[in-house]
């Protein structure tokens, strides 16, 4: 079953009065369970086009489709309650809330989901102690490393039950034994939950554990490769 389906999907951005194709033309369909990358050189418009499938910018044309729902249609209300229930996303920047404990940061999409509070308890504990940080529940973002930080964002980012997680570059601010513990633990949650994850990488080791690669140059498909 395809949890995401983009049909001529395009994206025009005007640079000083020219048009730009950030995306041109890109028909894609991802699997659920998949551990897809979308790799290329920058400017390939590998960001954009995870911002799109997230709804996070709109697509100049073309259709994108996410668990069966057109969400290039959808009002942009509607669109952010979408987002909230079926879209897990992690970014390069971690994005986690300075005030709030590891364990809080993970509960508050929850709370914006309106689940109980013994729900978000129990969700939250379970999460970070699956990304190895049942030790750190209370602590703030200032007192984890770089690489808690972005488990803490893997745990709020599964934390809505999401039909899939979007990793915006997950390992680009990471040391090299934060970045592959980040992996295995993502791996993991691929194969035992079957867990939907894609990338927008330039980490070779990204690359290196994805099942399928999708290789961009502006703004188009230049190859589509699964691996056994």
């Amino acid at each position: 079953m395809a949890v995401i389906k983009t049909d001529h999907l395009s994206r025009v951005y005007e640079d000083h009065g020219v048009p730009v194709k950030a995306v041109d033309d890109v028909s894609l369909s991802i699997e659920e369970g998949e551990f897809t990358a979308i790799v290329g050189p920058s400017g390939s418009g590998k960001t954009t086009f995870l911002n799109m499938v997230g709804g996070l910018d709109a697509p100049s044309s073309g259709t994108i489709e996410v668990d069966g729902k057109q969400i290039s249609q959808m009002k942009q209300n509607e669109l952010i309650g979408f987002r909230l229930r079926h879209i897990g996303f992690v970014f390069q920047a971690y994005n986690l809330i300075p005030v709030l404990t590891a364990k809080e940061n993970v509960e508050f999409i929850m709370l914006l989901q309106k689940k109980s509070k013994a729900e978000r308890d129990k969700r939250a504990t379970e999460l970070l102690d699956a990304v190895g940080l049942g030790d750190r529940l209370g602590r703030r973002p200032h007192e984890l490393s770089g690489g808690q930080q972005q488990r803490v964002a893997v745990a709020r980012a599964l934390a809505s039950m999401p039909s899939f997680v979007l990793a915006d570059e997950p390992t680009a601010n990471l040391d090299s034994t934060s970045a592959e513990n980040l992996l295995d633990i993502m791996e993991r949650l691929n194969k035992e939950q079957k867990m939907t994850f894609v990338f927008s990488t330039h980490d070779p080791r990204v690359v290196a554990r994805a099942h399928r690669v999708v290789t961009l140059r502006d703004g188009a498909i230049e190859s589509d490769e699964t691996r056994s």
